[in-house]
């Protein structure tokens, strides 16, 4: 019998992909102080939910994997695309939607784990 890891000791390579099924919104893998996040919006309209969103003790990274989102943070606005990344401070309200017609997906670290 191949053993991967000492007899109680916790796993320390959890891999996900963003590829794998998932929601539109999935958290891949949460540590002590960090998490990720892989979130698609639909075309036409799809959003992460109401301006009025925000972590109020986590920071985010967004991280355009693919596709245009359009970024409201506090009180600005950008269209992101693919390979964009922006940074949404703590309790700063937020959304991220898609006004084009084909799906967004986008790649999120919270530090500290915000779901």
């Amino acid at each position: 019998m191949l053993r991967t890891e000492p007899p109680g000791m916790k796993r320390c390579m959890d891999v996900r992909n963003i590829d794998d099924p998932h929601e539109w919104f999935d958290v891949l893998g949460t540590g002590a102080g960090i998490q990720t996040a892989v979130m698609d919006l639909k075309p036409g309209g799809g959003e992460s939910g109401r301006k009025t969103n925000e972590h109020p003790r986590s920071e985010q990274v967004l991280f355009v994997v693919e596709g245009e989102v359009e970024a409201e943070i506090g009180e600005e606005r950008r269209t992101l695309r693919a390979g964009d990344s922006v940074i949404v401070p703590r309790g700063v309200p937020h959304r991220f939607s898609n006004k084009t017609g084909r799906t967004a997906r986008t790649f999120n670290v919270y530090s500290p784990p915000a779901y």
